[in-house]
């Protein structure tokens, strides 16, 4: 018994998705495919797209937001689990590496369900809020972007989402750069205040899952 989270050695880690992880053809596939690409360490971990989707899943998401498509793997792996009628969309700027996504959303059968925007992404969730039907119509988000933006489209997000809905967030331990002190860079020190401000928030319940780099998940009260 452990009063903390253990550590996964790569023994462990590799034990773990031999007994849990249940990758379709596709994604694995998808995830080769960007293994390959100079930036790969944008991909999240496996285990942790499966995670989204079963959260997905519990939450009955119908309508999702992805604010950073990047290849599209955590994209698809929460359109594959929504219902036919429903709808992701997703908030990139890369036409290169959507371009990589949009093969495998097809290939998937899930490219009718993705709304891709290619434009800043708080300009996407801008519209969306215009949109009067819009809010609080969304069930379930997933933010993985440029991290200084992280606090405005934390916001936008949550006014998109109804009560009960699902905010993901990925990245919150910053491969344990959140421990830094004064010489913390702008992207770290962007993490640290939004882990702080999303501590105190009461306008959602909370919890900071180890899994991958961090993932925070905030429920809309």
């Amino acid at each position: 018994m452990s009063n903390q989270s253990i550590s996964l050695t790569p023994e462990l880690y590799d034990y773990l998705l031999g007994v849990s992880l249940r990758e379709s053809a596709v994604l694995r596939d998808l995830r080769a495919r960007t293994a390959e690409l100079p930036d790969s360490n944008m991909q999240i971990a496996p285990e942790q797209g499966q995670f989204m989707a079963l959260l997905a899943r519990l939450t009955g998401a119908r309508r999702a937001i992805e604010v950073g498509v990047y290849t599209g793997y955590s994209a698809l792996c929460v359109a594959a689990v929504l219902p036919p009628d429903g709808r992701l969309v997703g908030c990139d700027l890369s036409a290169e590496y959507t371009d990589i996504a949009r093969e495998y959303w097809r290939r998937a059968g899930v490219a009718e369900r993705i709304d891709l925007r290619l434009a800043p992404a708080a300009e996407t969730l801008s519209a969306l809020l215009d949109d009067e039907d819009a809010g609080g119509s969304f069930d379930f988000a997933f933010i993985d972007a440029d991290k200084t933006g992280y606090a405005g489209y934390y916001e936008q997000c949550l006014r998109l989402l109804r009560p009960g809905g699902l905010i993901v967030v990925d990245n919150v331990l910053w491969n344990g750069r959140v421990l830094e002190g004064v010489t913390a860079d702008e992207d770290t020190r962007a993490i640290q205040a939004f882990n702080r401000a999303l501590r105190d928030d009461d306008r959602v319940d909370l919890s900071l899952v180890p899994i991958g780099d961090g993932l925070t998940l905030a429920r809309k009260r």
